[in-house]
């Protein structure tokens, strides 16, 4: 394939020539009859989403591989990693070879996650060929997936024997206030309260988790990557202590003050942040701070998300929404063509050791992603290809791609899907 005339993120005009899945070459002028005539239009190294909960095994009523794989490619998102609170859970060499056969419809090359409970089985998902441990929950009230902070310590050591990053759930719910649940003096949760669930898991929660978990992985000299920082005490924490984070879309863009229109589907963990805060952490993704925009796709179905606030799942779905509203941004000149290629695919790229990805240059796999700059749409959650059919984004602008490619292959075109390609990119 050879796409003619496309603006880079960094304003280069280039040709791009694809030979045998890979970027064969980018020049200014390439010989040969064009397949794509990308004149007035952006090319962009395909979109490396760190964290997506594609549900399988165990909860495919929200969400499969076929369709979360879809909903990426559908926004330019080639590369997605998949974390492990599946049922059974990803923590053992079974579980990850139940979730490896179902990840082979996916469109889009992925990674696996193993996670960390009491049961989990290091040996087995060292042998496998596992992408990092993660989402680890550190003394977080989540469930099954949650442990304490000597299995934790020990974790991060076998992972950094491995030389395999940690990618860390950071809340402590130990600084939880109590008091937020005793204010619904109900009991009841309604979805007009929803503001509790943020004030509940309160943002110094975040915080002191960072800490402990960056103290935790110097000790032990691994590789820490903190999920979803919702607040910029927890993204100066991550930087100060030497690890990387990641800022999801929901609280790029999200904030307490939307909670009276979102009711409980603005319900995630961790939750919304006040105005204020939503603005110093876009502070910290404009000026670099921030390495990784991913997006914790979490997908629920409408009925589990419309019950009481204390029962409704937390999440959010988003992957196939990141990349356009990101675009939507620098359309608007908010952030830079270049600052979101490198929050979504070459900042990834680089941390989690994927050379072949992330950037459009000769011998880099062809990932790649064709959009008009200026074909701005509203967004619809009907319109989206995510099983749960929901976005919180409802009504927000954002530029989708017209076309995504998976190591040349078309993978997504107007609307139209290809073939499930998809890969494991540790394989």
């Amino acid at each position: 394939m050879l796409i003619a005339n496309a603006t880079l993120p960094d304003g280069r005009e280039r040709d791009v020539r694809i030979a045998d899945g890979e970027i064969d070459a980018v020049e200014p002028s390439l010989s040969g009859e064009p397949d794509v005539d990308a004149a007035g239009k952006r090319l962009f190294p395909g979109a490396i989403d760190v964290h997506v909960h594609f549900r399988q095994p165990g909860y495919s009523h929200k969400e499969t591989w076929e369709t979360g794989s879809r909903s990426a490619a559908a926004g330019g998102v080639t590369t997605v990693v998949d974390q492990p609170n599946t049922d059974p859970a990803t923590v053992d060499g079974a579980g990850f070879d139940e979730k490896a056969d179902l990840a082979a419809a996916s469109y889009v090359d992925y990674g696996i996650n193993g996670g960390v409970t009491e049961s989990w089985n290091p040996d087995e998902l060292f042998d496998r060929p596992l992408f990092a441990l993660g989402e680890v929950f550190l003394a977080d009230s989540t469930g099954d997936m949650g442990i304490d902070a000597d299995l934790f310590g020990d974790a991060v050591a076998r992972a950094a024997e491995n030389d395999v990053t940690v990618t860390v759930h950071a809340e402590d719910a130990d600084l939880f206030d109590q008091s937020a649940r005793d204010a619904d003096a109900g009991g009841e949760g309604e979805a007009a309260n929803a503001d509790l669930w943020s004030a509940f898991r309160a943002a110094e929660a975040e915080e002191a988790a960072v800490e402990r978990a960056v103290e935790v992985g110097g000790d032990s000299d691994a590789d820490v990557h903190i999920a979803h920082t919702s607040t910029p005490e927890g993204i100066d924490a991550a930087s100060a202590g030497g690890a990387t984070c990641e800022v999801t879309p929901h609280h790029l863009f999200l904030s307490r003050e939307d909670l009276g229109e979102l009711g409980t589907y603005g319900r995630m963990n961790p939750p919304l942040r006040s105005a204020e805060r939503r603005e110093a952490v876009y502070e910290r993704v404009a000026d670099g701070t921030v390495d990784v925009i991913a997006t914790d796709h979490a997908p629920h179905t409408r009925e589990e998300k419309e019950a009481g606030l204390w029962d409704a799942p937390s999440g959010v779905p988003g992957v196939e929404t990141m990349l356009p509203l990101l675009l939507e941004e620098a359309r608007q000149e908010n952030l830079s063509y270049e600052r979101v290629r490198d929050l979504i695919a070459a900042n990834p790229a680089d941390i989690f050791d994927l050379p072949s990805k992330g950037q459009i240059e000769e011998g880099r796999d062809a990932d790649l992603v064709l959009f008009d700059p200026e074909s701005s749409q509203k967004i619809r959650g009907e319109d989206l290809n995510s099983k749960c059919e929901w976005t919180p984004f409802e009504g927000r602008r954002g530029v989708f791609p017209e076309l995504t490619l998976v190591r040349g292959e078309i993978v997504y075109r107007n609307g139209n899907f290809g073939t499930a390609v998809g890969r494991n990119v540790r394989r």
